[in-house]
């Protein structure tokens, strides 16, 4: 009778509803109800898991040096999109191999959302640098969506002969061996750029490596090296103070920052097109739910009009809608893959 007693007080009322309390539980039963409590959760759909999501900061890793370009454009859609996400979403630094160390620790971290990467043209570069990679871009990773494009610029220092760019390739041609052409070390998008402006005028530069693309514009404005190809974020400032000789954009079409230049397909190099353009990537197995919740705060910051000026400052223009998405993101990738890998081994470059 007691212990009938005793167990009826185990049940008490909250609310309208029967609250059972541990303390007058037995362990057994405890342990019981514990298990089923721990299978439901596992058995809730995606989108009820992910309703919590996200419950803490999200670190943005970024490939390249705090002050670049890529971290530029990081730190502006990090402090954007964390407005939607309602908490922060900090940046950090990784650097190391071309960008390969951000994308390995991320592709190796918890699928949870809480890490994501932004990388640029490197992520479809990688597979043909690198013998061993220790990820596969197109499948280590859940893709996010796709950011701002970047146009490139062919420069050369203020004092070179050569004023156009049918100039400049002639200068090249009647000086062969002589002329050099900087780069912000392998794998960045001058070195890409740079080869396939050797691989248009078919002559061979002696090319310059630096460590990143500041030492490799300093060197320019210092009349130390000849040519460079460059980020419109690098770049604009010192087209503009006139520092610097502009020989085109390497765009298909003209850009906004730089209305009166024309591109180098229409200086004579038909088809050339290169620009830095950036993604945001999560590891694979990420729920879709949380993909979801990030791609709505990705898509919000490049409709915000904070957002689109800072990026157009840079240079950089937003991306279509299309391309806004996982699915625009993986087959973009997918594509850049394929155009540039016959070119780097055709090349025989190498970074390891």
């Amino acid at each position: 009778m007691a212990g009938s007693k005793k167990q009826g007080q185990a049940w008490q009322a909250g609310g309208g509803n029967a609250v059972r309390t541990r303390a007058n539980v037995a362990p057994w039963r405890w342990m019981a109800l514990a298990a089923l409590g721990a299978a439901v959760t596992l058995t809730l759909p995606p989108a009820r898991a992910a309703d919590a999501y996200p419950a803490k900061p999200i670190t943005m890793v970024v490939p390249f040096a705090a002050g670049g370009p890529t971290d530029v454009v990081a730190r502006t859609m990090a402090a954007a999109m964390s407005k939607t996400l309602g908490q922060s979403v900090v940046v950090e630094n990784r650097l190391g191999a071309g960008g390969t160390v951000s994308a390995a620790y991320v592709a190796k971290a918890a699928p949870d959302g809480y890490t994501i990467l932004i990388h640029h043209n490197g992520m479809a570069t990688a597979p043909a640098l690198y013998s061993k990679l220790s990820y596969k871009p197109l499948t280590d990773f859940s893709f996010v969506g796709q950011v701002a494009d970047v146009p490139m610029t062919l420069l050369g220092r203020h004092d070179l002969p050569a004023k156009t760019l049918p100039e400049l390739i002639t200068y090249i041609r009647q000086n062969q061996g002589k002329v050099n052409l900087a780069n912000a070390g392998l794998g960045a998008v001058s070195q890409l750029c740079g080869m396939l402006f050797q691989k248009a005028i078919g002559v061979e530069l002696t090319a310059i490596p630096y460590q990143g693309t500041a030492p490799a514009m300093t060197a320019l404005l210092g009349s130390q090296v000849d040519i460079l190809c460059d980020q419109t974020t690098q770049t604009l400032p010192h087209i503009k103070a006139d520092k610097v000789r502009l020989y085109g954009v390497t765009t298909s079409s003209r850009i906004k920052a730089l209305p009166e230049t024309s591109t180098l397909a229409e200086g004579g190099l038909k088809g050339f097109e290169v620009k830095v353009w950036h993604g945001i990537y999560a590891p694979r197995g990420t729920p879709p739910a949380v993909i979801d919740r990030l791609n709505g705060a990705l898509r919000t910051a490049l409709k915000d009009p904070a957002v689109a000026a800072r990026l157009a400052d840079l240079g950089a223009e937003i991306v279509p809608e299309d391309k806004q998405t996982p699915e625009g993101l993986r087959t973009w990738l997918k594509s850049e893959i394929e155009k540039w890998s016959p070119i780097i081994k055709a090349a025989g470059v190498k970074a390891d």
